[in-house]
């Protein structure tokens, strides 16, 4: 019998689907014990669970329910077989991308300061800085928002969950420009040594990459110069992706926007520029997070332990490029 380790609070009902030849073994958060397991499930990113690796003994496969393993990788032997969430978060995700990029163009944090203010105040450009610029709307109405129709997105990291925020961005009228790691031209996508050639023509830039050693400070300075004055840059990968820095000192300039799920530091700590910094949607790394979303990844979970029971090839195996 293969013994499935689970957190000692997960609810029953994410269970079910199981196989009935497994044993499930709840662990302790803190076990003060050796507890054999052969297959560890773990749901969210824990600070604690190398601790909590160093007490179990037998683990063969560690299956992870969040797309990035960059918390577990630094520290499981490498015989260890380690699987990514990958396709779990691609409904929360892409909604959470598609929702903060309206949300920004549209400036609704800005009208949710005024509405606490109990203001009636459209002129928001006193603090905004790209809104009522010269064009041919001037001298006939004022510009307090912006469309997402006709905008080209650029989506940094096009796998499962950069197919979904597609998907979702498609009906609204954009042109997408996907970039992944490596190439594929029969499915039009770019190679990562061509994002600068592409950032200056970007509206939104989607960054929903793995953080690796190659996608550590991937936006800094450098990428950011490049990019269109005004341009949205949406971060739902990673907050390393993103040199903080430089996103500041370009917030702080008006020179672009911002919408984060993460950042760097994270959890941001209170007083960071960050918090203040203009144009910038803050949302404290939940764009996974849905009741959905946890009976998705237990499903997925329950068909991997039967491929390892059944000696099938798993899904989701990360490589040594880290996922």
């Amino acid at each position: 019998m293969m013994r499935v380790g689970v957190d000692e609070n997960l609810a029953p009902e994410l269970l079910v689907d199981l196989p009935p030849e497994a044993q499930i073994v709840r662990i302790p958060r803190r076990p003060s014990e050796v507890i054999d397991v052969d297959f560890w499930i773990l749901v969210f990113a824990r600070r604690d669970a190398k601790d909590t690796f160093d007490q179990l003994r037998g683990v063969k496969v560690v299956q992870s329910m969040m797309a990035g393993v960059d918390w577990i990788s630094p520290w499981l032997p490498k015989d260890i077989v380690l699987c990514d969430g990958r396709g779990i978060h691609d409904v929360s995700a892409s909604e959470w991308v598609l929702s903060a990029t309206l949300a920004a163009l549209k400036r609704f944090p800005r009208y949710r300061d005024l509405q606490l203010r109990q203001e009636w105040k459209g002129q928001a450009s006193v603090t905004d800085g790209f809104l009522n610029e010269g064009g041919a709307q001037v001298g006939q109405y004022q510009v307090l928002g912006d469309d997402l129709a006709g905008k080209t997105i650029l989506i940094v990291g096009y796998g499962s969950i950069g197919a979904a925020i597609e998907a979702r961005m498609k009906p609204f009228g954009v042109t997408i420009v996907r970039i992944a790691r490596c190439a594929r031209p029969e499915d039009d996508v770019f190679g990562i040594d061509e994002l600068h050639r592409h950032l200056p023509n970007a509206d939104v830039v989607v960054l929903i990459v793995p953080l690796t050693q190659a996608t550590l400070g991937l936006i800094g300075a450098a990428e950011i110069a490049l990019m269109k004055r005004g341009a949205l840059l949406v971060n739902a990968a990673r907050g390393p992706v993103v040199v903080t820095e430089a996103l500041v000192e370009a917030l702080q300039e008006h020179r672009i926007r911002a919408a984060l799920d993460v950042t760097d530091p994270e959890p941001l700590p209170p007083g960071h520029p960050l918090w203040s910094a203009p144009n910038c949607l803050i949302t404290p790394h939940v764009g996974g997070s849905t009741p959905e979303f946890i009976h998705r990844a237990f499903r997925f979970g329950a068909e991997q332990v039967r491929r390892f029971m059944a000696g099938k090839e798993l899904e989701n195996v990360v490589t040594d490029v880290g996922y």
